[in-house]
């Protein structure tokens, strides 16, 4: 049974996500702190699977609580859940860059709190950082993609985290190279830094605005390709990630807007709420998006994203999957090596915030390298080259 400490300023707030926590025979609510204060005096005397963390608290609020664990160098997997992160996606970011894990959007009615589907993504981002195993799986997404686009109504923009990984049926690990190397993979051939049309395409989700944050500032503007990402956020949310990261980097990075034509030296981050696709158009490759339901419980999909290049003229396409739950782009990168010469690396486990995603590829025999979050940026150049 994993132990969780609920740190919530409002009585009625803290015993409704106590009873929603204690649902599930899994977990049990060990220790309620009513400010930041107050956890920081039990998270230095007590360990704790899980923390869910308020915001706005009298005497020490939840960001100035995430300083104060970092000056004094406490470890403890924070869930941010309050309805600031609704309304201001800056604390949101201010809090995963500072150590929390992940963030859900706590309704400002306590009775709305106990709605399914809250609930339900509270937990499923409980296991996630707790590493436990999901008690059931998503829809298998066995086609492609469907015929025809079906709208989405507004539940389905809330794409956050929660994607539930699907268990392969197989799942003995697979032998990938954990490397740091700086010479080219023989797999992609000798002609790496050769001109040629090529394309980056990652995908993160829990954990990955920080680990972004590792790996796009390092890249240079001179890079030889255009880096397209699926980062699994809500609409509103991914265009201050996109402002945030072009703030500290060198190349130019943006929302992804629909008809944007991919430069090599720019970054396009997926917007939150609807599923990014490359296209060629005219012998140019632009963004476009649709509006098919989230897919493995997410949306964007970054499987829609890979899929989507099966068809491209590209000549090398590099996959990067970083920290997450779930298996968000094995489907489309499996889709997509049926058809394209590709390279894979995934983040190497012990670096990951949640080691879902990548272990999925891996599992899955799809990877050719799994790096350090450190070191991926240097693969990237590695891969793909400079101007």
């Amino acid at each position: 049974m994993k132990n969780i400490l609920l740190v919530d300023d409002s009585a009625l707030m803290r015993r409704v996500l106590c009873d929603i926590i204690e649902t599930d025979k899994r977990f049990r609510v060990q220790d309620r702190a009513v400010n930041g204060l107050d956890a920081l005096n039990l998270l230095s005397r007590k360990t704790y699977d899980a923390v869910i963390l308020d915001v706005n608290m009298p005497q020490m609020n939840g960001l100035e609580l995430l300083k104060e664990l970092q000056k004094r160098r406490i470890s403890a997997k924070i869930i941010m859940a309050s309805t600031a992160t609704a309304d201001g996606a800056k604390v949101t970011l201010d809090a995963l860059e500072l150590g929390a894990l992940d963030f859900i959007h706590k309704p400002t009615n306590a009775l709305e709190c106990r709605s399914g589907a809250f609930a339900e993504e509270l937990l499923q981002i409980l296991a996630a950082v707790t590493e436990l195993e999901p008690q059931s799986s998503a829809p298998a997404a066995g086609s492609v993609r469907p015929a025809a686009p079906s709208a989405a109504g507004p539940a389905a923009a809330r794409s956050g985290r929660m994607a539930v990984p699907e268990k392969p049926a197989d799942e003995k690990p697979v032998s990938v190279e954990r490397t740091g190397r700086t010479t080219p993979p023989a797999s992609f051939g000798k002609a790496v830094y050769e001109a040629g049309s090529q394309i980056v395409a990652l995908a993160s989700s829990t954990g990955g605005p920080k680990a972004l944050q590792a790996v796009i500032p390092k890249l240079p503007a001179n890079l030889k390709a255009p880096v397209v990402v699926v980062q699994h956020m809500p609409f509103g949310f991914t265009a201050s990630l996109s402002e945030r990261l072009n703030s500290l980097s060198e190349l130019n990075v943006k929302e992804a807007s629909e008809g944007d034509v991919l430069l090599p030296g720019n970054v396009y981050i997926a917007m939150g709420g609807k599923h990014l696709n490359v296209l060629n158009m005219g012998g140019k490759y632009t963004i476009h998006y649709s509006d098919e339901p989230a897919r493995e419980g997410v949306k964007p999909c970054a499987n829609y994203m890979y899929e989507s290049l099966m068809d491209s003229k590209f000549d090398r396409i590099l996959c990067v999957v970083l920290t997450g739950m779930g298996a968000d782009g094995t489907q489309g990168i499996m889709h997509l090596k049926e058809k394209k010469k590709i390279h894979v690396i995934v983040q190497e486990a012990s670096t990951c915030a949640v080691y879902g995603m990548p272990k999925s590829v891996v599992n899955a025999g799809l990877a050719d390298q799994a790096v350090p979050l450190e070191q991926i940026a240097q693969e990237i150049i590695t891969n793909v080259g400079v101007k």
